[in-house]
């Protein structure tokens, strides 16, 4: 009995040390992050202003309002005129830099609270992640209490796969009851959209759209392959994701032009569809099978650092193998995204609506820094730079009810704004480096933000990234 009550007694005292070590380590973290309050940023504590001497790049057309003055108050965007006379505001001279609406990327994976300042460093608004976890509903709860300054974060839930596709970052469903109890969970827990992914069978599928209709939830679709392609095009699916998933799944593994206009058709016919490309994502596929070294290069500080011992390394190790065992998979593979950019000219020539995504956040696409390189692909495809620019602005905010605030500069919109140097219809690179940018009002200069990019250069939170993803498997699992 004694020897019984010895063994509670450190059992108990074990998991108490555990208890003061997890908390210990997610205190230290949020140390590390507490730059990003908006009480530590003295420079962003004011959301009342007048904009003075601006070139006004409104994106609800391809025009710019030059030398306009732009009335901020309580961060939103109250009117825009040649001369405003506001009483008792700060006026904020432009010097007739650029002023547009802040970049929206449509598909990250976020993992840690230093990816915010990287997005805003790039000038990057908003974002929509698309795998969501326990940590995302948090991190939400202080954005929208303004708290943080962070993009805008938008989340689905957890992604909802079938049956056979087993995997610790899926959420396998077997019975369209199963499937309608999730969706009613996910919206009730405050997740924005819901997720599909691979292996949802047309009776899990259908149970998805239903319930998803009736909980007034939008969709967003990574397809599955265990139904047609043509089976995502519904109005309760908002966006269909990866122009890969065109070769993999209605193409067959063939760069076929004709079959090509068949699937462009099917999204010219369903005008409430949109398509979020993430041409980078499957072009660093490339970039890794050319360069050996690419984990150890200097982009790569940015990274989160359980990703990149993880993920980034697998999927390193995965094309580098490839490569060894047959060369010719390089220009198999060059050969692929460039016929991504083929598909891009003949969607944008179809009139279908794009919205820019990334899949920044795995592999070696980094979060923020991924926006251009994606954004330029779409310039490479044959679009002009407004058309390029709406992907990441107005055609991003429409796609989804509670995104219709952002996305132009119009009054009544929310004041995420980026001021840039240089006219961006005439020079997408000028992104690259914001002057400022503006989240709900509140201004960062470009010194705060090249801070954000140091903070997060290197970071040590690998233990407290591991503990979140825990988190996530116990509660979803």
């Amino acid at each position: 009995m004694k020897l019984i009550k010895k063994l509670l007694k450190f059992v108990v005292a074990l998991i108490g040390l555990l208890i003061i070590v997890v908390f210990s380590i997610i205190a230290i973290d949020a140390q590390g992050t507490s730059y990003l309050k908006v009480n530590n940023n003295s420079s962003a504590m004011k959301d009342s202003y007048v904009i003075a001497h601006v070139n006004v790049i409104p994106m609800d057309r391809d025009t710019v309002l030059a030398d306009k003055m732009v009335y901020v108050k309580d961060g939103i965007i109250q009117s825009i005129g040649d001369e405003l006379a506001i009483d008792g505001v700060e006026i904020v001279d432009a010097q007739n830099k650029y002023l547009m609406p802040g970049l929206i990327d449509m598909h990250v994976h976020v993992w840690d609270r230093y990816e915010l300042g990287l997005y805003l460093s790039n000038g990057v608004t908003a974002v929509r992640n698309v795998w969501g976890m326990p940590m995302h509903l948090r991190m939400k709860e202080d954005i929208n209490n303004n708290e943080i300054i962070s993009p805008l974060l938008f989340s689905s839930g957890p992604k909802l796969t079938g049956p056979e596709f087993i995997g610790d970052d899926n959420l396998n469903l077997v019975e369209p009851e199963e499937a309608r109890a999730k969706v009613i969970d996910y919206k009730e827990r405050g997740y924005d959209f819901i997720k599909t992914y691979y292996g949802l069978t047309p009776e899990l599928f259908t149970a998805v759209l239903e319930q998803a209709r009736e909980s007034e939830v939008d969709i967003i679709a990574h397809p599955s392959q265990k139904v047609p392609y043509s089976f995502h095009f519904d109005p309760q699916i908002k966006s269909i994701e990866h122009t890969e998933e065109f070769v993999q799944q209605p193409l067959e593994y063939k760069l076929d032009t004709i079959s090509l206009n068949d699937v462009i058709q099917l999204y010219k016919e369903a005008e409430y569809s949109r398509h979020c490309p993430t041409l980078v994502v499957f072009n660093n596929i490339y970039q890794m099978m050319k360069d050996d070294h690419i984990l150890e290069s200097e982009e790569m500080v940015y990274m989160n650092p359980l990703i990149k011992m993880e993920d980034s390394k697998a999927q390193f190790d995965r094309w580098h193998n490839a490569k060894l065992e047959d060369d010719a998979v390089v220009d198999r593979i060059k050969n692929q995204h460039e016929f991504h950019l083929y598909i891009i000219k003949k969607l944008h020539q179809a009139g279908v609506t794009i919205i820019c995504g990334t899949d920044a956040g795995i592999g070696v696409t980094l979060p923020g820094f991924s926006v251009h390189q994606e954004l330029a692909l779409y310039k490479e495809a044959g679009m002009s730079n407004y058309e390029v620019l709406k992907t990441a602005t107005i055609n991003a905010a429409n796609t989804h009810k509670i995104m219709g605030d952002l996305g132009t500069v119009q009054e009544g919109k929310v004041a995420n704004l980026i001021l840039v140097d240089e006219n961006p219809l005439l020079d997408l690179g000028t992104l690259k480096n914001p002057s400022t940018v503006f989240i709900k009002g509140r201004k960062l200069n470009r010194e705060t933000l090249d801070s954000f990019n140091e903070k997060a250069k290197n970071r040590k939170n690998l233990l407290v990234s591991g503990l979140r993803y825990a988190e996530n498997l116990i509660i979803e699992k």
